[in-house]
């Protein structure tokens, strides 16, 4: 029995350390991960033929702009729009602009599936091509833009429920706030602990 409850504590200590593990440095590897795939995708862009989704961007920009903006000038447009979104992530800096480009960017993607559905789609509007998957998977994209966009006032990740709240103008009932890095070390500390009673 007490084998049984050392090998429990050992699971929850292990837990905790990978839980605060993510919460620590998921958000920056989300970030560094969406600037990535931003900045190679735009890039690629710059080379004719290398990028697939290249033929269907340049001609729904041209429907968009009614012939205005020709395959031309929108590719190379395109290229450094995404790789200044990817640089912006990448080095996390000016991320309210990135993150402003970014949206607008995932928005012109997702219109193929209005202006072109029997490419995007063998059957409309439930089995994608792989085009369609390409442009499906921004979901994800902006679901990732909108985390990252979470934390330009300073917002963070909380492994377990929020230990500290004190009062604000804006919530007299008390807000969460991020505690001192000297508390949080204190409260991981405490926690730890906690997890570690049954070997006692």
């Amino acid at each position: 029995m007490k084998a049984i409850e050392s090998i429990r504590a050992i699971v929850r200590v292990t837990d905790l350390e990978l839980t605060n593990w993510m919460a620590r440095y998921g958000l920056v590897l989300l970030r560094l991960s969406l600037g990535i795939v931003f900045l190679w995708f735009g890039a690629l862009k710059f080379f004719p033929e290398m990028s697939p989704a290249q033929d269907l961007a340049t001609r729904t920009i041209s429907v968009l702009t009614r012939g205005l903006v020709t395959p031309a000038v929108s590719l190379p447009l395109l290229a450094s729009w995404e790789c200044i979104i990817g640089i912006g992530l990448v080095v996390g800096r000016g991320l309210r602009v990135t993150l402003l480009l970014l949206f607008a960017q995932m928005l012109g993607t997702l219109t193929p599936i209005v202006l072109f559905p029997h490419e995007v789609f063998t059957k409309v509007p439930f089995a994608p091509t792989l085009e369609g998957q390409y442009i499906i998977k921004n979901l994800v994209l902006i679901s990732a833009g909108i985390v990252v966009g979470a934390t330009v006032r300073g917002g963070w990740m909380l492994a377990e429920p929020p230990l500290y709240r004190q009062p604000s103008v804006a919530d007299p009932r008390g807000a969460t706030t991020r505690p001192p890095s000297n508390e949080r070390r204190s409260q991981s500390a405490a926690a730890y602990k906690l997890a570690q009673t049954d070997f006692d």
